[in-house]
C-alpha cells in the first residue's frame, strides 16, 4: 500500500492481528536452556516503534496504527516525510509500517507513542515477516531441487537441464501452451516470506533484544516485522 506522502507503507494482513513491530536481525548465536541443550537462536534488535499516524474509520474508513522505525538523517530524507514524523514528535524515521487493530483497541494508541519489545507481552510464539536473500538468476536443480539426470558414462552434458517444457497439445492456439507456475529457471529469493510459530527463547527488555529459536528470512542487519503468531501449528500443543 502506498501512503499519503508517496513511501511505501505496509498494511499487515486485512483483519486486526494485535501489535506488530519492526526489528533488526543481528544474526544467529546458540544459548543452553535449563536441561543443557543448545538451542540455535536467532537475535532481533526490536528498539523503539514509534507512532507516527493513527487511523479511525470516521476519517479513514478503517482502524489501524502507523509505525516509524530506524532513525535517519535529515539530509537524507523528504521534507513532507520531515514534516509527517515531527508531527508526531519524532525525527525523520527510515520505515514506516501499518498493522490493523479493532475499533475498540485504537482509542489504547496515541501519536508520538513509542511501543518496545514488551508490547508484545507474554508471547510464546510469534511470526517473522521479511525479505529473504536474493541469489539471482538459478536453474531448475538449485531453484526448485530438481535431481537431474545421471553424470555417468554414455550422458551427454545436458545432467542439469531441466527436460522438456511443452504443454499438452501442439497446437500453440489451444492448450499448447506452458502452464503459469512451471518450475523452470529464474530469480532465486528476494521475495517476501514469512515464518510462522518461532518459539521466544528470551527476551531482554533493557537492550530491546528478543531470541527467537531458528532461523529468519533476511540477511544479518536487514529489517523484519514481528507479531504475535496469529495460527499456530499443532506440534504447538494448541
Amino acid at each position: 500500500m502506498v501512503g499519503p506522502l508517496g513511501s511505501a507503507f505496509f498494511v499487515v494482513g486485512m483483519v486486526a492481528m494485535g501489535v506488530t513491530l519492526m526489528g533488526r536481525k543481528l544474526g544467529m548465536t546458540r544459548v543452553y536452556g535449563e536441561d543443557n541443550v543448545s538451542v540455535p537462536v536467532t537475535i532481533i534488535e526490536i528498539g523503539s516503534n514509534v507512532v507516527t499516524q493513527v487511523r479511525t474509520p470516521e476519517r479513514d474508513g478503517y482502524a489501524a496504527v502507523q509505525l516509524g522505525y530506524g532513525d535517519m538523517k535529515a539530509r537524507n530524507s523528504t521534507m513532507p516525510q520531515i514534516g509527517h514524523d515531527a508531527a508526531a514528535g519524532s525525527g525523520p524515521k527510515r520505515h514506516h509500517q501499518e498493522f490493523r487493530v479493532s475499533e475498540d483497541e485504537i482509542g489504547g494508541y496515541e501519536l508520538g507513542q513509542e511501543l518496545t519489545v514488551e508490547a508484545l507481552g507474554d508471547a510464546k510464539y510469534v511470526d517473522v515477516i521479511g525479505t529473504s536473500k536474493g541469489k539471482g538468476f538459478q536453474g531448475g536443480m538449485k531453484r526448485h531441487g530438481f535431481k537431474g539426470q545421471q553424470a555417468t558414462h554414455g550422458v551427454e552434458r545436458k545432467h542439469r537441464s531441466p527436460g522438456s517444457i511443452a504443454g499438452h497439445s501442439s497446437n500453440p492456439g489451444k492448450s499448447g501452451r506452458i502452464k503459469k507456475g512451471k518450475k523452470m529457471s529464474g530469480q532465486m529469493g528476494n521475495a517476501r516470506v514469512t515464518v510462522r510459530s518461532l518459539d521466544v527463547v528470551r527476551v531482554d527488555s533493557e537492550r530491546g533484544l528478543m531470541l527467537v529459536k531458528g532461523p529468519v528470512p533476511g540477511h544479518n542487519k536487514a529489517m523484519v516485522m514481528i507479531r504475535p503468531s496469529v495460527r499456530l501449528y499443532k506440534s504447538k500443543g494448541v
